[in-house]
């Protein structure tokens, strides 16, 4: 029973013949190939040069596959063997492709760099294990290929991105980060920070006992937090405003919701009731000005506006809580 847990189904990359490797590097390319278009219809709505890029490296992993199989068709015929990466052990693996949808465009371009570079990787080992002359020069020149693919990739991205159209889709995708995660999480954060500043500090004053303030700064602040990200998710599903996934929206507004709730309620764990209200007035002072640049450095808001919207305006909700506490 112990041997059967740690045996392992796969193969040894070591043990692979020259045929199998072969057929493993055809299988290799054409699932490159199908991952590159993935990227491709990923990208093609927001980022069409970009998507023209990924469907020329497409072209030039069938390039690979249309020569691995000529070669495996002159040295061993017709019928190559099923076997692909998931089936040797320690080879690189791929995500699937519902994993690959609603990446950015930088991590896009990341992981095709490292696609590449575990190619080059894998045709440098596979030469090892071959002796015939004409197929270990075909898995050089194929690992050249691999490696040279960063040039490639930036030959055809300054074939279709050129300088102007680079900053428009730099410019799109942090419209579309602002829009799926800065908008929503800044609207939970003040939401969070301002709309619990009244009942928490309320509490502190009419009670003057820091464990019950406490209990009810965490429900106030979880709570807004599962209001808030349910009400972001169900509002808008993102298709006609371009907001991006109602899902991610959710967790980035429920979540800074939370948190924007929970600064100040955290210090009142503190016995001593003025030494932990000094602490959360002070972290209330750091909320409210985080605010204030979050909203000029993301929402282009003019920071004296900004301040005077969220710092006063908070300042007037503190002020109104522990006004009531002590009423």
């Amino acid at each position: 029973m112990l041997a059967r847990l740690l045996s392992s189904s796969k193969r040894p990359f070591a043990s692979l013949d020259e045929k199998e490797i072969l057929a493993l590097a055809i299988a290799s390319e054409e699932e490159d190939a199908r991952i590159y278009l993935a990227y491709a219809d990923n990208l093609k709505d927001q980022f069409p040069a970009s998507a023209k890029v990924f469907e020329d490296m497409a072209e030039v992993e069938q390039t690979h596959k249309n020569m691995l199989i000529e070669m495996f068709r002159s040295r061993f015929g017709e019928r190559i063997p099923l076997i692909r990466r998931e089936h040797v052990r320690g080879f690189y693996e791929r995500k699937p492709d519902w994993l690959t949808r609603n990446l950015s465009l930088d991590t896009i371009r990341e992981q095709a760099e490292a696609m590449e570079q575990q190619a080059f990787r894998f045709y440098t080992e596979a030469v090892k294990q071959v002796s015939d002359a004409s197929t270990r020069q075909l898995l050089g020149d194929l690992a050249i290929a691999e490696q040279g693919h960063e040039d490639i990739a930036r030959m055809l991205g300054d074939k279709h991105v050129t300088d102007d159209v680079k900053t428009e889709e730099d410019e799109t995708a942090r419209r579309q980060f602002i829009l799926t995660y800065v908008q929503p999480g800044l609207a939970g954060l003040m939401d969070g920070s301002v709309s619990t500043l009244a009942p928490i500090f309320a509490a502190a004053f009419a009670t003057g006992d820091t464990w019950s303030t406490f209990l009810i700064g965490l429900s106030a602040s979880v709570g807004a937090g599962i209001s808030m990200g349910f009400t972001e998710a169900a509002h808008d599903d993102g298709k006609i405003s371009g907001r991006g996934s109602p899902i991610k929206r959710g967790f980035a507004s429920g979540i800074m919701t939370a948190l924007g709730g929970l600064g100040h309620t955290l210090p009142y764990l503190i016995p001593h009731f003025w030494t932990a209200t000094i602490v959360a007035a002070i972290i209330v002072f750091f909320e409210l000005w985080a605010i204030a640049f979050i909203q000029n450095r993301y929402m282009e808001t003019p920071f004296l506006r900004a301040v005077v919207q969220v710092v006063f305006g908070g300042s007037l909700v503190l002020a109104a809580g522990i006004l009531i506490g002590n009423g």
